[in-house]
Parts: C-alpha cells; sequence; structure tokens
C-alpha cells in the first residue's frame, strides 16, 4: 500500500516546522521527499541503505566529502545556493576519481523564509543532481528564530566510488607534468559581487557554477593516470596551485597569457583591486597530467560542453620546490603565494 503523502498549507517557513510534528512532517513530505523524489526518501527512515555489492560494482574505495553553503545572494546569474550546494560536493567527489553516487541535505532555515522560495531552491537542486546522474537519499532540516541565521544554510555531504586504477592526490606532481584548466577563472567570484549590487557595476557575468563529473570521467577515460585534480572554488587558481606544489614539492609556472580570463572579470578586478587569479570558481578543475597525455586529455576537454575554453597553462619543475611562479605577459616572473584572510567572504 503507498504511503499518503502530507501538504504543506503554509506560506512561510515557521518555528513549528522544526518542531518534529505535524508541521515539520508536512514540510519534509510535501517540499523535500516530494521534491527530491526518490525510493530511498519515500522510506522516511533516519537513514538512507545501499546494498555494498551494489557500490563495489563502481570500484573498490569509498570516497566521502561533505560542505556547508551559506552564499548572499541565495539568487544569482547562472546559478543559486541549491545549484550550487549539489556541485560543490559533486565536484569534491569527481576530482578525486570518484563516480558519485549519493547525497544527503541537510537545511537551517530562518524563521519566515517564503516556503515558495523554498520550493524554487528544492527544484534547482533536484535538476542539478538529475545533471550529474546522483540522488539525495537522506537529510535533516532545523529552523531557527528569525535574526539567527541568514535566510538559508546547506550542508550536503557526498558518497562515491574510486575505481581501483586510479590514484588521483595532490602530492603526486611530477616534474614534466603539465597543468590544465578548463575554461575561464574567476567567473563566479564576480558574479557574486555583482549580484550583491554593492559597487554599481554593471555587467553580464555568470557563475561558472556547473557539475564537472561527467566531464572528468571523459578525461580519465584517456588518462586514468591523472597525477591531481581539484576544483577551484574559494582561494581560486592561486589556491590549488599552491596546494599542489607544496605537498609535491615541487614548482609549478603558469604563464599570464594561457590563462583564460573574461575581459569583464579582469576589468571588474582592476577596479576593485582583486586579483583573479585567487577568485572563486564552482565549475573549474585544475587537472596536473603527464607531458605525454597533455593534448589528448585537451582534446577530449574541449569536446565537452563544461570544458570548450580547456586551456594548458603551465608545467611542472623541480625548483623552486614548493613555489608557484607567474611567468607574467611583460616578461618577468612573480610568485604567487596561497591567499592571505579572505577577498570575497560568503562567496559559496
Amino acid at each position: 500500500m503507498s504511503r499518503i503523502k502530507r501538504k504543506l498549507n503554509a506560506e512561510i517557513i515557521t518555528l513549528a516546522h522544526g518542531s518534529g510534528g505535524k508541521a515539520m512532517r508536512d514540510l519534509i513530505d510535501d517540499v523535500f521527499v516530494s521534491g527530491f523524489d526518490n525510493s530511498h526518501l519515500d522510506e522516511l527512515e533516519d537513514q538512507a541503505k545501499f546494498n555494498l555489492s551494489d557500490l563495489a560494482k563502481h570500484g573498490n574505495r569509498l570516497a566521502m566529502t561533505t560542505d556547508s553553503y551559506v552564499v548572499d545572494p541565495l539568487f544569482f546569474p547562472g546559478g543559486d545556493i541549491g545549484k550550487l550546494a549539489i556541485t560543490g560536493t559533486v565536484n569534491d567527489l569527481a576530482v578525486g576519481g570518484a563516480k558519485p553516487l549519493y547525497l544527503t541535505c541537510s537545511m537551517i532555515i530562518e524563521e519566515g523564509f517564503k516556503v515558495e522560495t523554498l520550493r524554487k531552491i528544492v527544484k534547482s537542486m533536484k535538476k542539478t543532481a538529475d545533471d550529474a546522474g546522483v540522488k539525495i537519499v537522506t537529510g535533516d532540516t532545523k529552523v531557527v528564530n528569525k535574526g539567527e541565521c541568514d535566510k538559508l544554510f546547506i550542508n550536503t555531504t557526498g558518497i562515491g566510488v574510486i575505481a581501483e586504477n586510479i590514484n588521483i592526490a595532490a602530492s603526486r606532481a611530477q616534474v614534466g607534468d603539465v597543468v590544465i584548466i578548463n575554461g575561464f577563472v574567476g567567473d563566479h567570484g564576480a558574479a557574486i559581487v555583482d549580484a550583491r549590487g554593492e559597487m554599481s557595476l554593471e555587467n553580464t557575468i555568470k557563475s561558472d557554477c556547473q557539475v564537472l563529473n561527467s566531464l572528468i570521467q571523459k578525461m580519465l577515460e584517456v588518462c586514468p593516470a591523472i597525477h591531481c585534480m581539484r576544483d577551484a572554488t574559494r582561494g581560486g587558481l592561486a589556491t590549488v596551485l599552491n596546494e599542489f606544489a607544496q605537498s609535491s614539492q615541487v614548482n609549478i609556472t603558469i604563464n599570464e597569457t594561457q590563462i583564460p580570463i573574461r575581459p569583464e572579470v579582469r576589468g571588474m578586478c582592476e577596479i576593485l583591486g582583486l586579483d583573479p587569479l585567487y577568485l572563486a570558481n564552482e565549475g573549474k578543475l585544475i587537472a596536473v597530467v603527464p607531458a605525454d597525455s597533455a593534448n589528448k586529455v585537451l582534446q577530449v576537454m574541449q569536446k565537452h560542453p563544461a570544458g570548450i575554453d580547456s586551456a594548458i597553462i603551465g608545467k611542472v619543475e623541480k625548483q623552486p620546490a614548493s613555489r608557484v611562479i607567474l611567468a607574467t605577459s611583460f616578461g618577468g616572473n612573480r610568485i604567487v603565494d596561497m591567499l592571505v584572510g579572505e577577498q570575497l567572504p560568503r562567496i559559496c
């Protein structure tokens, strides 16, 4: 016998929707279970259950990651907090070589939040999860007093499986390797600055918020021996490269003229005194691959919608160890350090 699903008859979220009673059950049934729509959630248990044999079909190691999303504003050109929450967690799994499979979703909602806005965010999450081929299988809901959180915070945890022949780690960069990026840097950070409307800037920059697991699968098919890979979120391209250089005890030299940066992003950075190398991205990966595989990896990336503007931007050298060097367009070199502090708060 199918379970009778409850309907939510409210326009705003109240503290009762986090109390554990009927109002909360109506919210979960009507907004989350119906919105995410899969058999695991329909069970309404405190956990989702999986057969280990089904997971083992994809590989021999389990990958798990978690992240929280507090972006302001909730909606921005190219995305929203819901799309961002799915994208960020899926990509964190995928850049480790994992096939993302399942996500959890926990929401902290401010009293007075509009139910219609919540439905819109859930719909965005569902679409993004479907695009990535993952399921949101369990979650949690909390409601806090007005003023105790800023509208909505989301936490997502992801589980994936890594195939036996994949070994990607920040410590595996080798001298002679090539550095590849899948497109323009800084779009997300620039889009958030513009969406906040604090700078009176007018531009058409959209966030690059997108899932990357399909692109990464294509890359691994032609080069299972990718050494390092990460998505360049907070801290941007510069931070990821420093993490690789320090973990692998190598030097990474990148060429300024080869780094894809939109003129609008570069112009905004010049006005505000920001460095695009440190701006957040939500759909960009940095891969360090063996030199003899670089061209075929680049070609398969450029054929994928998420990698059309992919480019080789640098190489791995021996000295000076643990450094990232930018070969500038003026013919000189400068050190690219780790970001000190935060250029832009609440960017994701």
